[in-house]
C-alpha cells in the first residue's frame, strides 16, 4: 500500500464556512489578507510578491480567523528570496468565496496600491473557482431537463475578468518583473463520475457530470493560459500538476504531469480533445502519485481546499525565517515540494520567478 499523507488544517463547524467550501457563498465572501514578510539572514533588501485571489491563494483552512502561513504564494516567494538572497514580503489580497468579478473589482482593482509599490517584483493571481463551484452545484440540484447556461456563464466571466485582471496588472504593476495566472484543478474530480438528475435535452438520458464538467474546465484553462500568452504573464499549471502522476501510468512515454501540460500554439480544440482523451490518467488530487508507488494527499477533508505543510498564521502581519536553509533547496526544489497541494503549486509558480531582482 503506498504511503498517504494528509497535511489538513482543522475544520470550523460554522454556517459560514460550510456556505464558502460548498460553492454556494455569493453572500458569503470572507477577506483574508495577510502580509508577511521571509526574513533571510544577512539580507540587506526587502522585495514584494503581491497574490490576488480566492480561498485558494488565502490558504484557506476552514477557519475564518487564520489561514495556511505555507500557501502557494508564500511558498513562491520563499524560493525567491533563496534565489536573491533577499527578504521577500509576502502580501496576498484574497476574499475567501470570491467569484472572478468580485476578485477583479474589489481585489485587482480596488486594492491595486499593493502591486503599485516601487518595490514588488512579482505579481500572482488565480480566479475562477467559485465561479465553477457555484456553477456546479447549480446543475446538481437540476430535475427535468438539463440546462448547461450556467456553466457557459462561468466560463464566459472566468474568461472574460481574467482578461481584465491581466490588463489591470500591465497597468498598475509596472516594478514588477514576474507576471504570473495559475490555472485551476479539478476538486471532486472522483465524487462527480455520477449521472445527473436531469436529462438531456438532445438525447433524453441523463449526463455523467464529470464528463460534462471536464471539457467546461480545459476550455477554461486553456483560455487562462492563452491570455497569459498574449498579455505576457506566465501560466502555472494547477491542472496538470494537482492532476496527473509524476510518472508515465500509460506507456505513451511521458510523464502523466507532463502529458496533459497546456502547450503553447495548440488550439483551444485541440487542447479539450487532448486532455479529454487522456482522462484514465487524470487523478483525483486526494490522490496525486509521485511514483508509481507513492502517493500524497492534495487536497483537505472539504475535497475542495489545498493541504499544507506546517503551521496557519492569523490574518494580518507579521514575520518569519525561512523554513528551509539555502542547503535544503536542491534544483529549485525544498524537501517538501511535491507533498501537500500548496507545496506543489506553490514551487510551480516558482519556476516563473525572474533570476535577478
Amino acid at each position: 500500500m503506498s504511503p498517504r499523507f494528509t497535511l489538513r488544517g482543522a475544520t470550523a463547524a460554522c454556517a459560514l464556512a460550510a456556505t464558502v467550501v460548498s460553492g454556494t457563498a455569493a453572500a458569503s465572501t470572507i477577506n483574508q489578507n495577510t502580509s508577511w514578510t521571509i526574513n533571510r539572514s544577512g539580507a540587506t533588501s526587502t522585495y514584494r510578491v503581491v497574490a490576488y485571489g480566492d480561498s485558494i491563494f488565502a490558504g484557506y483552512n476552514g477557519s475564518l480567523f487564520s489561514v495556511a502561513r505555507r500557501a502557494s504564494p508564500y511558498v513562491s516567494g520563499e524560493y525567491l528570496g533563496n534565489a536573491w538572497n533577499a527578504n521577500i514580503e509576502v502580501v496576498r489580497r484574497t476574499k475567501s468565496g470570491a467569484k472572478a468579478d468580485d476578485i477583479y473589482n474589489n481585489k485587482i482593482i480596488s486594492e491595486k496600491s499593493y502591486m503599485q509599490a516601487s518595490n514588488v517584483r512579482a505579481v500572482v493571481f488565480e480566479m475562477c473557482g467559485n465561479d465553477y463551484l457555484q456553477a456546479r452545484s447549480a446543475f446538481k440540484d437540476q430535475t427535468g431537463t438539463c440546462s448547461y447556461a450556467g456553466l457557459d456563464t462561468a466560463l464566459a466571466n472566468c474568461s472574460s475578468y481574467t482578461e481584465k485582471a491581466m490588463q489591470a496588472i500591465n497597468t498598475y504593476a509596472t516594478t514588477a518583473k514576474a507576471k504570473i495566472v495559475m490555472n485551476i484543478y479539478y476538486p471532486g474530480y472522483n465524487a462527480d463520475n455520477v449521472q445527473t438528475s436531469c436529462k438531456d435535452a438532445s438525447t433524453g438520458a441523463s449526463v455523467n457530470r464529470r464528463d460534462k464538467f471536464l471539457p467546461y474546465l480545459a476550455k477554461s484553462n486553456w483560455r487562462t493560459c492563452n491570455l497569459a500568452a498574449t498579455y505576457g504573464f506566465k501560466c502555472a499549471d494547477a491542472f496538470a500538476e494537482s492532476m496527473g502522476s509524476d510518472y508515465d501510468s500509460n506507456g505513451d512515454g511521458q510523464n502523466d504531469v507532463d502529458a496533459i501540460r497546456w502547450r503553447a500554439g495548440e488550439s483551444e480544440a485541440d487542447y479539450v480533445a487532448r486532455i479529454v482523451s487522456l482522462k484514465s490518467t487524470l487523478r483525483d488530487s486526494n490522490t496525486k502519485y509521485v511514483n508509481a508507488s507513492t502517493s500524497y494527499d492534495y487536497l483537505q477533508s472539504d475535497d475542495t481546499h489545498q493541504t499544507y505543510y506546517l503551521s496557519t498564521i492569523g490574518t494580518g502581519s507579521g514575520s518569519a525565517a525561512p523554513d528551509f536553509t539555502s542547503a535544503q533547496i536542491v534544483g529549485g526544489k525544498n524537501p517538501q515540494w511535491n507533498r501537500s497541494g500548496h507545496e506543489r503549486t506553490g514551487w510551480s509558480i516558482s519556476t516563473y520567478n525572474p533570476a535577478t531582482p
